[in-house]
């Protein structure tokens, strides 16, 4: 279909030492010498210079190396990659240039040459920097492993950003402190932080399901990441969205296209490419189409995507682009308001620390303002909930919530 200009690209390198155990990314734990990924590498050097020739690649703003461990391929095929984008599209500094490392596969000579060839971000997935929960969650590094990793990107990135993992079973409020205070002291200008999620058919299933592993307790969860907001807005950091954190001018442009509707495309395994334009939007994985929506399930999923930052949504803006009623909306947002949920700041709804904890049930209640309808009568909204990670409220939450919105809308 006729679509707007691609703004973000998205290669995926599906290649890592070992798989963690709570992993369901497509990814392959093969050595780095399998000649399988050299195979792969040239394919996607391939699909790059073929996009560039259909013109697909010309008003690229952002490009995310992802994975799988891009560090685990080694630099000689990072180099053959990084070098056949640069010739299809303009990768020069004003392009942001993300590439996810893993600290045992990253070393001072990859840094120096990823950055020479135009990478100008370095995500580390670090996860953790106690020993026993990487020990727990089957992690291939140290946390000193981690901490030369990040003293090295140092050497030529200002722009690095450190990926933490909080309600692991056996991590305590202390060990999750002591691992983002060390990360700022690092002096990471970016940190995100992600609660497990047990995915299913991953080892972390199959233990949780046979009583090896107690299952991720949500109050937990939320204390942990209660201390992360507290420890990195001291620190100066920044939410700009729910599980993401930045000093000012290091967020991630690649993430927040995803969160504000911008139209990327994927190359390589498993990548998704997000096509649209004023009347449909279609998502697409290894050729198949994964989502089709029209005018109406756009709006709903904008707004969902919306309030998960801090940027949040505003009637102007809503308006700009869609003709939908926005009382229902206002009426909601000032409802959670109420609750400590929600704030306008200017002109723009955005939720709270408070409310990032249970944001996919006021998302829910967004949506189903938005909708006039319930969620679950809706297919389409019902499964994009789903694909959120589930939360609970915490403890004690639930009937305050209940009795202030849910008996509201029956």
């Amino acid at each position: 279909m006729p679509h707007d200009p691609y703004r973000a690209l998205y290669l995926h390198l599906p290649f890592c030492v070992k798989r963690c155990s709570y992993c369901d990314f497509t990814t392959s734990a093969v050595a780095a010498n399998d000649p399988r990924i050299d195979a792969y590498v040239e394919d996607l050097c391939l699909a790059i210079r073929r996009k560039s020739k259909e013109g697909e690649l010309s008003a690229i703003e952002t490009v995310y190396l992802g994975g799988g461990t891009p560090s685990h391929i080694g630099m000689s095929r990072l180099s053959m990659l990084l070098y056949a984008l640069s010739t299809s599209m303009r990768l020069e500094p004003d392009v942001e240039c993300s590439m996810e490392a893993n600290p045992e596969s990253l070393t001072p000579n990859m840094v120096r040459d990823i950055w020479a060839l135009g990478v100008n971000r370095l995500s580390i997935g670090v996860q953790s920097f106690d020993d026993k929960v990487l020990e727990t969650i089957g992690r291939a590094h140290d946390a000193q492993a981690a901490c030369r990793a990040i003293e090295a990107a140092h050497e030529r990135f200002t722009n690095v950003s450190c990926d933490l993992m909080c309600g692991i079973p056996g991590q305590s409020a202390e060990s999750f402190e002591q691992s983002v205070s060390r990360a700022i002291e690092l002096g990471v200008s970016h940190i995100s932080v992600y609660p497990l999620t047990i995915e299913p058919h991953t080892p972390f299933d199959r233990m949780v399901l046979s009583g090896e592993l107690p299952e991720p307790d949500d109050d937990v969860e939320a204390e942990q990441m209660q201390i992360a907001q507290s420890l990195l807005a001291a620190a100066g950091f920044e939410r700009y969205e729910v599980a993401s954190y930045a000093k000012p001018g290091y967020e991630c442009r690649h993430n927040i296209a995803y969160w504000t509707g911008v139209p990327y495309l994927g190359i390589g395994t498993s990548a998704a490419t997000m096509t649209q334009n004023s009347e449909r939007r279609m998502r697409m994985t290894d050729g198949s189409v994964t989502d089709d929506l029209n005018a109406a399930q756009m709006v709903a999923e904008d707004l969902m995507l919306g309030m998960r930052t801090t940027h949040g949504i505003s009637e102007k803006e809503y308006h700009r682009i869609y003709r939908s009623d926005w009382a229902p909306i206002e009426e909601t947002f000032e409802l959670f308001e109420r609750k400590g949920w929600a704030l306008m700041t200017g002109e723009r709804w955005h939720l709270t620390p408070a409310g990032f904890l249970i944001s996919n049930i006021l998302i829910n209640a967004v949506l189903e303002a938005q909708t006039g309808a319930k969620v679950e009568n809706n297919p389409w909204m019902r499964d994009a909930i789903r694909q959120e990670k589930k939360q609970e409220l915490p403890r004690g939450e639930y009937e305050r919530f209940t009795s202030v919105y849910r008996d509201k809308m029956n």
